[in-house]
């Protein structure tokens, strides 16, 4: 646990062993690739917190979690990026004939995510996708897109959302959809080209919010400027306490 989050210490190559398992069983689940920002999030909406921990796989996304599993007794912890995980279960996805369907972003997003997946990966089965619109859907609207991935028949739905939206609305289809969710939150933005993502090195010395921030100060300074250094405060003190 780090803070009130459960974050499962895994790989790239375990993850997408988990979800093979899971989306050739036809499991109704999801996964959630945990952040600073969703750990501070969680920690102040039990609601929320409640959904994270019911993930059947919480991957450390981000670098301040990885080295959080570290100080707290798991060495060889690594990151399970996101956007990285996404890529690499397409590439999976694509040798085993698995469809895959994308939920979230805008038309245009999607219609550029889509041509880059396919052209990466030219076996890759794309059952579908859909842009809903910026709002709360009605229960109607909801239930409609529910239908329109099941007649997709796609075994993994990439939810690009962002948080805490995603994780909500994947937890509201559990067993409404037996498919393998998967939050995978600004990569819709990345790989269509909207955003750029932050250097490798940058990526490797957490320092990525920080790239993010010079690139979305407006939307982004909130989450970075206050969650960060209470984050550190926060754990600082699960660290102490741990070793006492």
């Amino acid at each position: 646990m780090i803070l009130t989050t459960r974050v499962d210490a895994t790989n790239y190559a375990e993850a997408c062993d988990c979800i093979q398992v899971w989306a050739e069983a036809q499991r109704s689940c999801y996964v959630v690739a945990a952040n600073v920002h969703v750990v501070m999030t969680a920690e102040q909406d039990p609601n929320y917190q409640a959904i994270v921990n019911q993930a059947a796989l919480v991957t450390p996304d981000g670098m301040p979690l990885v080295w959080g599993l570290r100080l707290l007794g798991i060495p060889h912890a690594t990151r399970v990026y996101g956007p990285d995980l996404m890529l690499a279960w397409c590439q999976r996805a694509a040798l085993l004939g698995l469809p895959i369907y994308l939920y979230g972003g805008t038309e245009l997003t999607l219609n550029k995510l889509a041509t880059f997946l396919t052209q990466r990966f030219p076996d890759l089965v794309m059952a579908g996708c859909h842009a809903p619109p910026f709002r709360p859907l009605t229960a109607e609207e909801e239930a409609a897109d529910l239908e329109r991935i099941r007649q997709s028949k796609a075994r993994v739905v990439f939810v690009g959302l962002g948080c805490p939206k995603q994780e909500q609305w994947m937890h509201r289809q559990l067993s409404q959809l037996d498919a393998v969710m998967i939050g995978v939150g600004a990569a819709f933005n990345f790989f269509s080209g909207e955003v750029s993502q932050a250097p490798r090195w940058m990526m490797r010395l957490g320092l990525e919010w920080l790239y993010r921030l010079s690139q979305e100060p407006g939307r982004l300074w909130r989450r970075y400027l206050l969650y960060n250094p209470l984050f550190v405060l926060r754990f600082g003190v699960q660290v102490l306490k741990s070793y006492l």
